[in-house]
């Protein structure tokens, strides 16, 4: 284990589960993820390798055959995956924002339905929010669900699924007014809907199509996609929870757990640069020395290590306040816009530590300078988490009289 990001108060079993994730990601992942991303390979072996870790059920109740383990413990992981490669870390991420999901909001018979095989692998998860015309502004969905006798019949697009090929289920958020007069607050009027649907790219069940994988400049391997629904109809039991409505607010229970992840995959890619940047810095000579030895990238050395070891705890912080219950939107959103932010900036300056060299395909660190934008958008930019943090901070600061 490095010197940085550490993490106190752990059991033994978490620390054995953590050791066993970093030798999977420095035997399996680090040697083949750079090109498996220049490919934008889906890493199916590696994949395979976390089905027999149980990493797929790692926070499904032992009831329904995970391990029941915390957040801070799922984090943790993401953290150790990300290091190696981060597209793998956004193959469980969404997973286990269905699964979550599904323990916190689902009904027993959803519940005995899907948590079983999602803890194995056998089900795979996603998530759908986000639509073409919209991005942050998740009041402006369009997407719609009409009850028709026991089905429901979605219409809509959807974009930026991941997962979206691979996955078996999805959570796909929907406007239903059923029940709800003209007039309802649009948050009040959402509904997420749990589709069952087919592997594959094409028409994967009558009504549902996945067009095909989204080219991206970096975040490849893993499967990009849109979701076009065109009269799809799904069983009146496959409302998550049983009540239509509650979608939004079960959706963003969801994300404040995407956002601890995204926070934990920042610092777990800010660390492989800081990894790469200061064992660089050994090796390169330049004016008849190391240029570790040179003040202006000891100073840079500095503060990469600095933002590596404040990013770590915040998401930590955030982790922990989740798992005790406690509301942690604001811990959440701090941790997600602060681990992204310096994740862009060391791996930057690791970039920059590299010189020319950090410019060709040929080392990791230009897989990792493409990666990192994707962390400044995803799971709500920088600009939501702020509003967020702010509307946060005035609730807990306000005024009296």
């Amino acid at each position: 284990m490095s010197r940085l990001a550490r993490t106190a108060g752990l059991t033994d079993v978490q620390q054995e589960i953590l050791s066993t994730v970093r030798n999977f990601v420095d035997k399996e992942i680090i040697p083949v993820a750079t090109g498996l991303e220049h490919r934008d390979e889906y890493p199916t072996d590696i994949v395979e390798g976390l089905k027999e870790l149980g990493l797929f059920g790692l926070m499904i109740p032992e009831e329904y055959g995970g391990l029941g383990e915390s957040l801070l413990t799922y984090a943790l992981c993401v953290e150790e995956i990300a290091r190696g490669w981060m597209s793998v870390s956004g193959i469980i991420n969404t997973h286990f924002i269905v699964a979550y999901m599904l323990k916190q909001h689902g009904t027993q018979e959803q519940k005995d339905t899907f948590l079983p095989r999602m803890a194995l692998g056998e089900v795979r998860g996603a998530f759908s929010m986000s639509e073409p015309a919209l991005g942050s502004d998740v009041s402006a969905i369009s997407s719609k669900g009409v009850r028709e006798g026991d089905e429901y019949v979605l219409d809509g697009q959807k974009m930026w699924l991941t997962n979206g090929g691979s996955s078996t289920l999805v959570a796909v958020l929907c406007r239903s007014d059923e029940g709800h007069p003209e007039g309802t607050a649009p948050h009040k009027s959402m509904t997420t809907f749990l589709v069952e649907k087919e592997a594959g790219f094409g028409e994967v069940r009558p009504g549902l199509t996945i067009p095909g994988k989204i080219d991206k400049m970096g975040y490849k391997g893993v499967d990009t996609t849109e979701l076009i629904m065109d009269g799809l109809r799904i069983p009146a039991n496959r409302v998550l929870g049983g009540t239509t409505g509650r979608g939004f607010y079960q959706m963003m229970d969801g994300v404040e757990v995407g956002r601890v992840n995204v926070a934990a995959r920042g610092c777990g890619v800010a660390q492989r640069a800081f990894e790469l940047g200061v064992s660089y810095a050994q090796q390169r000579e330049a004016f008849g020395k190391p240029i570790a030895q040179h003040q202006a990238i000891q100073f840079k050395l500095a503060e990469m290590g600095t933002k590596v070891e404040a990013a770590h705890a915040m998401m930590v912080n955030a982790a922990r306040k989740k798992d005790s219950g406690e509301r942690n939107d604001l811990e959440a959103g701090m941790a997600k816009y602060l681990a992204s932010e310096y994740c862009k900036e060391v791996v930057e300056d690791a970039f920059r530590i590299h010189g020319g060299y950090g410019f060709s395909k040929e080392y990791e660190i230009e897989r990792l300078y493409r990666e990192a934008p994707m962390l400044l958008i995803g799971e709500g930019t920088a600009e939501i988490q702020k509003m967020i943090i702010g509307r946060r901070l005035l609730e807990e600061y306000r005024l009296e009289g």
